[in-house]
């Protein structure tokens, strides 16, 4: 068993480590916001949790700096190491420079490039290696063997759960009354901290975890009773894509979490983008999968007090636009057609007016004359349109249709 899994994470480490996060430049207070919309939506009262307007735009200060200062304090560290991809490693070179320390902070080559130059701009010395987060783990794993050189795990450590912690009691400071915390998990160590801090100041308040569905592991290393681990992930979310858990965290979840839940890429671009639309916040994949969760129909919070985590607001602008697309194709605000004609002159017009008589922005349109199922002088007209939405959408379709013309909806 690893020798983390053995040690207990208390409330009085968290307020230890509440003591050592004595610098403001390092973690500030966030501030709690009431979602109106999503009291629409949920039929409770939803309470965001800004954890994304952080130091470095997540929670991963805390952690590392209650573990890094732990280090200096003993005087046994010169150097601390880490993997990430991304937010963890912008959280420990902010730590290590503000303590005095030089930190190496190994990261997947496909990290995106705002959080590795991020993480550079804060002091670390940044290595890029594999294509995952496990490999990226296990190079890192190989740069510790000198005297003085400490790791700093993302989410394997007490001191990193301790120091996660304090946002626990944050949330409960901010909102004692809450029924329900929703958080996203990665490797476990946010969770299980802000569910130590709960368990001993509320516990009645149920704490509710939210994975990714291509990169979950929590539910099916409970049912094992030990940690099961992804060969790979598959998730827009790259915040929570450790694709693992750790002993220590599953054994913390196991006793403090209440309910786990899944959320698809989907439905974390839609949450995105509400909160683009209706809270005005940029939160990254990761911090808006508690969103998802609380309106996706998993998780029912109606008459309840309810707090989702956004933990995250590193969001890679070439991310975002792939978000973006996403949520506005399911949304029908993009709509791709395809559109059966003869080739003959006019009718790429004829169409083209029909979609503007319903103002609808045509953004490209091209002939696929090589189609199988197109017969000798036949070719199709994909159109690539802008809409206000499924009803703009149908309209249009139903009046290409009434001029006699065969059309596919083919954004699938």
């Amino acid at each position: 068993m690893n020798e983390n899994a053995s040690q207990v994470v208390e409330f009085e480490d968290i307020e230890a480590a509440r003591r050592r996060l004595d610098d403001e430049s390092v973690v500030k207070r966030t501030p709690v916001e009431r979602s109106t919309s999503l009291d629409e939506v949920t039929g409770g009262e939803v309470y965001l949790k800004m954890e994304h307007l952080q130091w470095t735009g997540s929670f991963k200060p805390r952690g590392a700096y209650n573990k890094i200062k732990r280090c200096v304090e003993r005087g046994d560290v010169e150097r601390v190491v880490a993997a990430s991809a991304g937010n963890h490693a912008q959280g420990v070179a902010l730590a290590a420079t503000k303590l005095g320390v030089e930190s190496t902070v190994v990261m997947p080559r496909p990290a995106p490039q705002t959080k590795v130059d991020a993480t550079r701009d804060y002091g670390a010395k940044v290595e890029l290696v594999g294509q995952n987060f496990q490999e990226a783990m296990a190079h890192a794993r190989t740069l510790v063997a000198d005297e003085g050189v400490e790791f700093v795990h993302a989410y394997d450590d007490p001191d990193i759960v301790a120091g996660q912690g304090t946002l626990g009691v944050e949330m409960y400071e901010d909102l004692p009354s809450v029924d329900t915390v929703v958080v996203p998990i990665g490797g476990g160590g946010l969770i299980s901290g802000i569910a130590t801090a709960f368990a001993e100041l509320s516990p009645e308040t149920r704490i509710v975890g939210v994975q990714a569905r291509d990169a979950a592991t929590v539910s099916d290393s409970l049912d094992k009773g030990a940690p099961v681990t992804l060969d790979s992930v598959d998730t827009i979310a790259d915040g929570i894509a450790t694709g693992g858990v750790s002993e220590l965290t599953l054994s913390l979840i196991d006793e403090h979490v209440d309910e786990i839940v899944t959320v698809t890429d989907g439905e974390i671009a839609r949450a995105v983008l509400f909160l683009l639309e209706r809270a005005k916040q940029v939160v990254e994949g990761a911090g808006a999968a508690s969103v998802a969760a609380v309106t996706n129909g998993a998780l029912d919070v109606e008459g309840e007090t309810v707090m989702p985590l956004l933990c995250g607001g590193n969001l890679d602008m070439t991310m975002l636009q792939t978000v973006l697309v996403h949520a506005l194709t399911d949304r029908e605000q993009l709509l791709r057609l395809r559109v059966r004609i003869d080739d003959q002159p006019g009718k790429m017009g004829e169409i083209s007016g029909t979609i503007a008589d319903h103002n609808a922005n045509i953004r490209t349109v091209r002939h696929d004359r090589s189609a199988p199922e197109l017969d000798v002088g036949e070719a199709h007209l994909v159109f690539h349109i802008e809409t206000s939405g499924a009803g703009h959408a149908r309209n249009i379709i139903r009046s290409i249709r009434d001029l006699g013309y065969e059309v596919r909806h083919v954004n699938a």
